[in-house]
């Protein structure tokens, strides 16, 4: 089988990816990726031990099933000027998660929106310049949503956050990166 096919019967360690089977090598891929997304392909396929030609045909079929789902740039919060990070509880009405949800994914400073299995329903990551900022999106805009019952508070003090899918790569890096302050 060459590399830019892929089996229909996962084989052993290989990871079910909806429909596609990812294999060892492409995990090794998705894991050069994670640490340097502008990583050309020449690079790539010198990484992972494949032939260019490999390597570009698994990075596009990566991308067909929805396996990579596009490349970014990673920001310092901080350095834009977003210097109060928050998580934020939300209590909701039975049955109003998809509007509350789309609705939060809408305003600005809210980074991740979760629904959760918990005392509450929704946890939602925001940034935001300032305390005063943070506030007014809280009190002014989530807890005035339809469907919103109440919402907690908890302020971030420091961050750590793992390199792209931690242990998705066996014998990948646990390394935790720190954002200083």
């Amino acid at each position: 089988m060459s590399e830019s096919q892929t089996s229909t019967s996962p084989r052993s360690g290989a990871v079910s990816a909806g429909r596609a089977a990812v294999d060892e090598t492409d995990l090794q891929i998705i894991a050069a990726l994670q640490r340097d997304g502008r990583m050309s392909v020449r690079a790539l396929a010198e990484e992972v031990h494949v032939s260019r030609a490999g390597a570009y045909a698994r990075l596009e079929r990566l991308q067909d099933a929805g396996v990579i789902t596009g490349f970014t740039a990673l920001v310092d919060p901080e350095k834009v000027g977003l210097k109060t990070s928050a998580y934020i509880s939300v209590s909701i009405e039975q049955n109003s998660w998809r509007q509350v949800a789309k609705v939060l994914q809408e305003l600005p400073g809210v980074e991740r929106v979760a629904l959760v299995g918990a005392e509450f329903d929704v946890l939602v990551q925001v940034r935001a310049r300032d305390n005063h900022e943070l506030r007014d999106l809280v009190l002014e805009q989530i807890q005035a949503l339809p469907g919103v019952k109440g919402t907690r508070t908890w302020l971030i003090f420091e961050e750590s956050s793992l390199p792209g899918l931690p242990g998705l790569v066996p014998g990948g890096t646990t390394e935790v990166r720190s954002r200083q302050s």
